[in-house]
Order: C-alpha cells, then structure tokens, then sequence
C-alpha cells in the first residue's frame, strides 16, 4: 500500500481525528444517531460519500476539509509549531509595573481602611459613653 492510497483513506482520517478528541466509537455513532457498527464500517471505508462526510463532520466537531485534509504529519507540525516551554522567551513578558510596589500600595490602603474603621469604633464608645453617663 502506498502512503498516498494510505493518506487518502477517509474512514482512517476520522478514526485518527475521533481519537485526538478521545472519543469512542460508541459516542460518535451516538452523536450521529447511529450504533457503533456503523462507527466501525465507516472507519474501515477507503471513500466516504460528501452527506455522511459532513454528518460525520458535524457530529466531531470539525469541518468536512478539516476530514479531507488531515494528517499525522499535520497535527505533529501544528503541536511543533508552539514555542518550546523550556525556552524562556515565552515567559518573559514584560511587566509594566512593579508588583513589589503593587503589593506596598495594597498594604498601604488596608492601613487606612483600618485606621478608618479603628477610629469609627473609638467614636462609636465616645458616644454610648456619653449617653451612659446622661442617664
């Protein structure tokens, strides 16, 4: 078999793409409205005609050229393509602050709320003392 006939095989591009999405055949006959037999015939089928192409399109989630065109080559490119997490440019964003500073000014305003809240207690007491000591 040649990896053109190979890479051609429609039921083989819907298997791949069905367990990419970790689905079984089970829930994709269910999302089409069908049983998994029919899942299974699909998959073993070289040519699928363009109605079930796209029923089947549907029910994973994908377009009917995202089926036609898929490949193992494509998908390991497309994961490939993302910045290499051990690389430090990808982290490296820029703050346009100090968070230090943030976190003082936070402090800072929790002093005050505080005081705000202390010094309303004291005039709360003042006051229930001077009604005390009016009775």
């Amino acid at each position: 078999m040649s990896t053109l006939t190979k890479s051609n095989h429609m039921g083989r591009k819907i298997s791949r793409i069905r367990e990419l999405k970790d689905m079984k055949q089970e829930a994709l006959a269910q999302a089409m409205g069908t049983n998994q037999q029919t899942v299974s015939i699909l998959e073993n089928s070289e040519d699928i005609d363009d109605e079930k192409l796209a029923e089947v399109a549907k029910a994973l989630g994908v377009s009917v050229e995202a089926i036609k065109n898929f490949s193992d080559e494509g998908v390991i490119n497309y994961f490939n393509s993302f910045n290499n997490f051990n690389d430090n440019s990808s982290l490296n964003s820029q703050c346009t602050f100090n968070p230090l500073d943030k976190l003082m000014e936070s402090v800072d305003e929790n002093k005050k709320l505080y005081e705000r809240l202390l010094k309303s207690e004291q005039d709360k007491v003042e006051y229930l003392e001077k009604l005390l000591k009016a009775k």
